[in-house]
């Protein structure tokens, strides 16, 4: 799937709707350069799931927002090498909630198959976001 935002709102709106399709034990991975919305998309999400306004995590590497269903958000923009990720356990975090991964690109190869990809880059005026694995049918607790 491909998104285009025109604005930080729309960004923001667009992880609200994203939120409504993920359930508990899902996994976000989001790349993209800096600035290009990843932690503006992030907000959304943790907004509509947890009523909380998220912050990037960039000096301690995790947030958690509880909630209904709790959202980890993890910014590994400051990771030096992968063997960090398994030293703060991040794979506990996996199905305990929503776990939300900035500059996931970080520690490819140790991603599950199941992770969802949110790719965000600024073309002009606006931001091209393509998304990869997210199921459409929404959130089991919605039905």
């Amino acid at each position: 799937m491909i998104f285009f935002t025109h604005s930080t709102e729309e960004t923001i709106k667009l992880g609200e709707k994203i939120a409504k399709l993920l359930n508990k034990g899902d996994i976000v991975g989001f790349t993209g350069d800096l600035g290009s919305g990843k932690t503006t998309m992030i907000k959304g999400i943790v907004k509509h799931l947890t009523g909380c306004e998220a912050t990037s995590p960039s000096f301690v590497f995790i947030n958690e927002y509880p909630g209904k269903i709790p959202v980890f958000h993890f910014d590994l923009y400051r990771l030096s090498c992968k063997i960090e990720m398994e030293t703060i356990g991040w794979e506990e975090y996996l199905d305990k909630g929503i776990v939300l991964i900035e500059w996931a690109d970080r520690i490819d190869g140790m991603l599950p198959k199941r992770t969802i990809l949110i790719h965000l880059s600024i073309i002009n005026d606006k931001r091209k976001i393509t998304i990869k694995g997210l199921k459409t049918g929404g959130r089991k607790d919605d039905k």
